[in-house]
């Protein structure tokens, strides 16, 4: 396989492959996407076609291919057809990673692998998604963690090659904040004026921790004033955490699902991760490059990732949050020292650059002829 040109661009040919794909590997994704095309690698991104709508993989110079949902029997078929004359297969989270193992079946494409995210489950489907994991990481040319502790998984589960993979948080493609909507303006809409706003984000399900902020927020009442919580997301618990938040007179909106976090976190006065639900936490990073102090749970990915620019909190610890928050809101000195701590940690990060380049040089190390001995 040729993957040079003669003027020194990469000539590769990669699909990229996304399964329902979660914001983090999605925009993940289109950013890859985006270094790969200006350095002259040709990209395919098979993703089902709302995907493709909301971050825009032919905006960046690729070539999307609608590929359904795992769900659909015809996923790894079309997966199949889009990969045949592909240099080099990249599958994003462990659904795609699987579709990809079973569309190169037989063939002796190299298959690179990211995980994001570790998947959740209970009973039967955890034992499943155990082997898919296994069968992946066997599989694999190479997986890259985005974290260590993925990197450890794939190592226990089988991995011929483990590393940790950078990851950048990519940039707002447009302008996310309305100049015409300042800050008190949003915080008018919100209902926050003369009140603390304190934001969260994710998907309204069990693995976000927002049974546990809702429990935190009982104590946020006798407050004065009396902060406000939105939470930015949309998910299946949505109608049972309304009930609780009507029923128990807590100071939460659901704000649905929303475009604009860089807005809201400009209007906020906290940040809070309550939950362990993603490996890199999109929010954490966003708050930390948007220099606002955040409470987070303590797990080791997410001190991984923030070091000591966070207050940390024991997992599903309701009144250690509501007290770190409590504690933070009467200690201006403290948020300042967190925003400065938080600029700094953020500036350690992966830039877009050294992602792609990252990437591209595993790439390189997979198709380049290895010279003889």
């Amino acid at each position: 396989m040729s993957s040079h040109s003669p003027h020194g661009q990469s000539s590769l040919r990669t699909v990229q492959v996304l399964g329902g794909g979660n914001a983090g590997s999605s925009a993940h994704v289109r950013s890859l996407a985006a270094g790969l095309v200006a350095r002259g690698v040709r990209v395919t991104v098979c993703a089902p076609d709302e995907a493709d709508h909301l971050y825009d993989f032919t905006g960046a110079g690729a070539e999307h291919v609608h590929v359904p949902r795992s769900s659909d029997p015809g996923s790894v078929t079309a997966l199949r057809a889009a990969c045949t004359d592909a240099d080099l297969v990249h599958a994003h989270g462990l659904h795609a990673s699987f579709r990809a193992v079973l569309a190169l079946s037989g063939r002796r494409t190299p298959l690179v692998v990211t995980w994001h995210d570790r998947a959740h489950a209970e009973g039967a489907r955890a034992h499943l998604l155990r082997l898919l994991e296994r069968r992946v990481a066997k599989t694999a040319a190479v997986v890259l963690g985005t974290t260590s502790d993925l990197v450890d998984r794939a190592r226990r589960t089988g991995a011929r090659d483990a590393r940790l993979g950078a990851v950048a948080l990519p940039g707002p493609r447009g302008a996310e904040e309305d100049p015409d909507r300042p800050r008190p303006k949003l915080r008018a809409e919100l209902g926050a004026i003369g009140r603390p706003l304190m934001v969260a984000v994710g998907a309204l399900d069990r693995h976000r921790g927002h049974e546990v902020l809702l429990d935190a927020a009982r104590a946020w009442r006798r407050l004065d004033p009396v902060p406000l919580v939105v939470v930015a997301g949309e998910g299946p618990l949505r109608a049972e955490f309304q009930s609780r938040i009507e029923d128990e007179g807590l100071p939460v909106r659901l704000l649905g699902r929303r475009d604009d976090l860089g807005g809201l976190l400009a209007a906020a006065d906290l940040a809070l991760l309550p939950g362990c639900g993603e490996s890199r936490s999109v929010l954490a990073q966003e708050a930390l490059h948007a220099r606002v102090p955040l409470v987070a749970v303590r797990t080791s990915a997410v001190r991984e990732l923030v070091g000591d620019a966070a207050e940390l909190v024991p997992a599903g610890d309701a009144p250690a949050l509501a007290e770190a928050v409590v504690r933070l809101l009467d200690d201006p000195e403290r948020c300042a020292r967190l925003r400065d701590l938080g600029a700094r940690q953020a500036a350690t990060w992966p830039s877009e650059d050294e992602t792609v380049a990252q990437v591209l040089s595993v790439y390189d190390e997979l198709t380049q002829p290895r010279p003889m001995i």
